[in-house]
């Protein structure tokens, strides 16, 4: 089994949500007890496990279940273990022709998939990505397949050339021109970035919330009223499409591995990936 470590993880270690137990919640694992169908084979599985019953559920909204668990994150036991449980139905195999390490990845190219199942993007729509970090690239590469006029703005150019080696406009925050954007996407969770993405924004612009926050952040309410800006929050997304995404190579995650570490060094595995400016560090949990 595999698992990444992701920002929610390390924002759980401080302290924005009251979860005790173990973290872990972007793995590629193998099934050792259920289906037969499933038995011996790597997967990867939805997070939320909901419970069918209630109102969200039964309209087809179960990543908000009343009372689901979420794997390393909501009363159930993450990924950085020798095992796991989950329900089968959250479960989806791996095609054979993507890699263990590129499957890790589909938590989160599902969430950044999530943004064009909430709104419309089209081709004549200027949109910027805030932030060059694991989420903003995935994000920016999921909306580049769109054609719509993208710019991501970072502070890391050796990130950024991640990005411009599809061919993706890039640049640092002196490239945003005030409420130039129909779109603006912020993924760096922090009240800068949230500031950049709100000036960007034409009036009647969208503000997508990609990113969650350790800390309160402060808005100007009223000009979010003046301007009708509408603001989406952003989640969990589709497993499907982002494993086809992966299997068809048109989201290229390997350039955003920096490090493996085994299990038993876990500590120092959340250490480094705590450093600014890491990506992706992905932890191998083998077998006894």
């Amino acid at each position: 089994m595999r698992a990444g470590i992701c920002n929610t993880d390390l924002e759980l270690l401080r302290g924005y949500y009251p979860y005790k137990g173990i973290l872990g919640h972007e793995f590629v694992g193998v099934v050792e007890q259920g289906p037969e169908n499933l038995l011996n084979r790597r997967v990867v599985r939805e997070i939320n496990a909901a419970c069918g019953n209630c109102r969200f559920c039964l309209s087809n909204q179960p990543s908000h279940c009343e009372n689901r668990t979420v794997l390393g994150i909501v009363n159930r036991n993450g990924a950085f273990a020798e095992y796991l449980t989950l329900p089968t139905k959250n479960l989806h195999p791996v095609p054979e022709n993507v890699s263990t390490d590129e499957a890790t990845f589909t938590e989160p190219v599902a969430a950044a998939l999530e943004i064009q199942q909430q709104i419309q993007i089209c081709p004549v729509d200027k949109v910027l990505v805030v932030g060059d970090g694991k989420l903003g690239q995935l994000v920016t590469q999921t909306l580049a397949l769109t054609d719509c006029q993208l710019l991501v703005i970072g502070r890391h150019r050796e990130k950024l050339a991640n990005l411009e080696e599809r061919r993706i406009q890039t640049g640092f925050a002196d490239a945003v021109t005030t409420g130039a954007f129909d779109v603006a996407v912020e993924c760096t969770g922090n009240p800068e970035g949230f500031a950049i993405a709100r000036r960007a924004l034409r009036p009647c612009g969208i503000l997508v919330l990609k990113s969650t926050y350790a800390g309160n952040l402060s808005l100007d309410i009223s000009s979010l009223v003046v301007d009708e800006i509408t603001l989406v929050g952003s989640r969990c997304g589709p497993f499907k499409p982002a494993l086809e995404l992966l299997s068809q190579q048109k989201v290229n995650v390997r350039p955003l591995i920096q490090a493996h570490y085994p299990l038993e060094a876990g500590i120092d595995a959340f250490a480094y990936a705590q450093k600014k400016g890491v990506l992706k560090v992905l932890v191998d949990i083998e077998e006894e």
